[in-house]
C-alpha cells in the first residue's frame, strides 16, 4: 500500500469539505513533505498558448481557490497549477453541507459556490509561492454581483491578477453561483469577452507583456448553444477554451443516496459528457484557438482520448483526489500515446 493509499483512507472517514481543508493545510504548511509523500515523475514538454510546460498534466481550479497550495502541488510534478475561482471580495460560499462524495462512482458533488478569500489574499499568496512551474489564475464574480455587473468583477480580478499569472481563466460556467451560466450565451458572452480582451491589450502594454486569456465552459449546453457560444469566442481574441466544468446530470449515478443533492457532479460518471461537449467545441471552434480539457478524466485511457480529441493540454481535480499523483503520470502517458498515433 502506498503512502498516498494510507493518506487518501484517513482522509476519506472525513466528509469531503473537512477532508479537502485538511489536505490543504497539510500541503500549506508543509509543501515539501507533501511533495515527498506523493510525487509523480512526468515529463513530456508541450508548448500551448506560447507557455512552455513540463508535461500536459495540470490541476484544475477548485482545488487551491486561495493560491495557498502552489508550491506543494508544483513539487509533486504537475505541469502547471491553476488557482482559483476567485472573486474581488472574500465570501463564505453555500451554507453547508456543500460537498459530498460518491466513493463507488469515484465521484464528487460541489455547491460550494465561489467560496474564496478574495483576490487580495490569493495575490499575496502567489508573490510569495516560488512559481517553478506554469500558474494560472481562474476568476470570477461575487454572487451579489448581477449579471448586468458581472463584467466590472471580471475586470477588477483580471487587473489585480495580470502581473502575478502566466495565464488567467473567466469562469462563467459553474453551477453554483445563481445565473452564472446566463453568460456563456449571446450578448453576455460577447460582451464580457470583448471587454476582458481589450482591458487586457491595455494591460499587455503597461506590462510589457501579454498573458493569455481561456475561458472555461460548462458541459450542459446543447449542440446549438456550443456552435453560437464557440462563433462568439472566435471573434474575440481569446487565447484558449477550457472544457468542461462539472454538470448537472445525474444520470451516470442514479439511485445514489446523495444523487439529488444540488450543486456540480465531477470525476468518472462526467467523463463521457465532457468528452462529447469537447468535441463539439472542437469541431466549432478556429483550430488556432487550442483547448484544455478537464472532466471526468481518470485514468490513461480517459486521457489519451481527450488528447485524441485535441485537447494540447489537461486538468484533473476529482481524479487526483481518488488516484494521487499516479494519474499525472498515467494522463501523461495518455497524452504520448495519442501523439504516437497521429504519427502512425
Amino acid at each position: 500500500m502506498s503512502l498516498f493509499d494510507l493518506a487518501r483512507g484517513a482522509l476519506f472517514r472525513l466528509d469531503a469539505e473537512s477532508a479537502h481543508a485538511a489536505t490543504v493545510q497539510m500541503m500549506r504548511r508543509m509543501p515539501r513533505l507533501s511533495a515527498s509523500l506523493m510525487r509523480a515523475q512526468a515529463d513530456l514538454p508541450r508548448t500551448c498558448m506560447g507557455l512552455q510546460f513540463r508535461n500536459p498534466v495540470g490541476v484544475a481550479a477548485g482545488l487551491d481557490k486561495n493560491g495557498e497550495c502552489i508550491n506543494a502541488l508544483a513539487a509533486m510534478g504537475f505541469g502547471f497549477v491553476e488557482v482559483g475561482t476567485v472573486t474581488p471580495l472574500p465570501q463564505a460560499g453555500n451554507p453547508r453541507p456543500r460537498m459530498f462524495r460518491l466513493t463507488e462512482h469515484e465521484a464528487v458533488i460541489n455547491r460550494l459556490g465561489f467560496n474564496n478569500k478574495g483576490v487580495e489574499y490569493l495575490c499575496r499568496q502567489v508573490e510569495q509561492a516560488r512559481r517553478d512551474c506554469v500558474l494560472g489564475i481562474n476568476i470570477g464574480k461575487n454572487a451579489t454581483t448581477p449579471n448586468e455587473r458581472a463584467s466590472d468583477d471580471y475586470l477588477h480580478c483580471l487587473q489585480r491578477v495580470y502581473p502575478l499569472a502566466d495565464y488567467i481563466t473567466i469562469n462563467i460556467s459553474s453551477p453554483n453561483t445563481k445565473n452564472l451560466r446566463d453568460l456563456q450565451q449571446g450578448d453576455a458572452l460577447a460582451g464580457l469577452l470583448e471587454a476582458l480582451v481589450t482591458k487586457r491589450d491595455l494591460l499587455a502594454v503597461e506590462h510589457a507583456c501579454r498573458v493569455p486569456l481561456a475561458v472555461k465552459l460548462a458541459p450542459d449546453m446543447s449542440a446549438e448553444q456550443i456552435d453560437a457560444s464557440a462563433a462568439i469566442i472566435a471573434q474575440t481574441g481569446l487565447d484558449a477554451v477550457i472544457a468542461t466544468n462539472t454538470t448537472l446530470a445525474r444520470d451516470k449515478v442514479e439511485g445514489h443516496r446523495y444523487a439529488e443533492q444540488a450543486g456540480g457532479l465531477s470525476g468518472k460518471p462526467l467523463c463521457a459528457l465532457s468528452q462529447r461537449c469537447f468535441e463539439q467545441l472542437r469541431a466549432a471552434l478556429p483550430s488556432h484557438i487550442p483547448m484544455i480539457g478537464v472532466g471526468g478524466i481518470h485514468d490513461r485511457e480517459s486521457a489519451r482520448q481527450r488528447f485524441a480529441a485535441g485537447a494540447a493540454l489537461v486538468q484533473v481535480y476529482t481524479g487526483f483526489v481518488y488516484h494521487g499523483p499516479d494519474l499525472i503520470e498515467s494522463a501523461t502517458q495518455g497524452a504520448d500515446d495519442a501523439a504516437r498515433a497521429s504519427r502512425a
